[in-house]
């Protein structure tokens, strides 16, 4: 079975990441009455077993009953974590990105997860990771565990990103309605860069002041909120204007947040990976689960 209409799909892999997504998707699921389906892929197996070679099928059944472990495993994990969900799994013989873009095509997001922060405090993202961010069909919630047994903030505000790029009025749409969903406080985060700013002046030519800089981008973030507070009265806004690299000051918001959303501009398949510098360090460093929203992959509007 392919697609998971009026789903969440959570990719499993046996990794305490994998379950952590798979608890919180399973939360979202009994809020939101959707189904969840599980999905694992099963590896390639290794040039030293072609097909036609005895081993061949005694290594492909120990790697199946690994996956239907796996599956089974998260699937219990759900069932404890939000009894009465619907639960499916889906053990799929590709690659993983291949086999979990077929099942999101219909999906209302897809759920990963990652590995904890390491000591230096980044996580290395996975190249699944990265490439299903910037092109999965629908929206990609990336959640990593944290220490001990905590679970991903389930109070604090919802963050979002806001600039001038189109694939922006994604992630606001999405930044609303997930708000809503959670009755949280949204803080939507517009930066700007003297440093930046300064450097496309010749010498001597940048005269205005940061005031002034600041006042405008006031007006491009009331802009570009134009008309979601009426559709979502629910929700309460904070606009936020700050001066820095927007990585940076998302990251200090996302610290005591509950969900930081992001908008991607990949485009293409998922050979030539576009995800912009500013949200692979979001998915690198946000202690919260991090929602990358591409233009086109949200379901339309009720």
């Amino acid at each position: 079975m392919t697609g998971s209409a009026s789903a969440l799909v959570v990719g499993v892999d046996g990794s305490a990441g994998a379950l952590t997504a798979v608890r919180w998707a399973a939360r979202v699921a009994r809020e939101r009455r959707l189904a969840l389906r599980l999905v694992h892929a099963l590896p390639e197996l290794p040039p030293p077993y072609p097909r036609g070679d005895p081993t061949f099928d005694q290594v492909k059944a120990a790697v199946t009953t690994r996956g239907e472990r796996m599956l089974a495993e998260a699937r219990a994990t759900a069932a404890e974590a939000e009894p009465g969900i619907e639960v499916t799994t889906s053990l799929r013989s590709e690659r993983p990105a291949d086999a979990l873009v077929s099942e999101a095509k219909d999906a209302t997001m897809l759920v990963l997860g990652t590995p904890g922060l390491r000591p230096l405090g980044r996580v290395l993202l996975g190249s699944v990771s990265v490439a299903l961010a910037a092109h999965a069909p629908c929206p990609v919630t990336l959640v990593r565990p944290h220490a001990g047994d905590d679970e991903p903030p389930a109070e604090g505000p919802v963050v979002v990103g806001v600039d001038g790029a189109p694939a922006g009025e994604e992630a606001i749409a999405a930044a609303f309605e997930e708000a809503s969903w959670r009755g949280a406080r949204l803080i939507a985060v517009h930066c700007w860069h003297e440093a930046f700013l300064s450097s496309i002046f010749e010498e001597g030519r940048w005269t205005m002041d940061s005031s002034t800089v600041e006042e405008r981008e006031h007006e491009l973030l009331a802009q570009r909120l134009a008309g979601w507070r009426e559709k979502y009265p629910d929700v309460v806004v904070d606009r936020v204007v700050l001066a820095g690299r927007p990585a940076e000051r998302l990251l200090d918001l996302a610290d005591r947040a509950q969900l930081l959303v992001v908008g991607s501009r990949g485009r293409g398949g998922l050979r030539g990976l576009a995800l912009g510098s500013t949200s692979q360090s979001l998915m690198s460093y946000a202690l919260c689960p991090v929602l990358v929203v591409r233009g086109g992959t949200r379901p339309q509007e009720k």
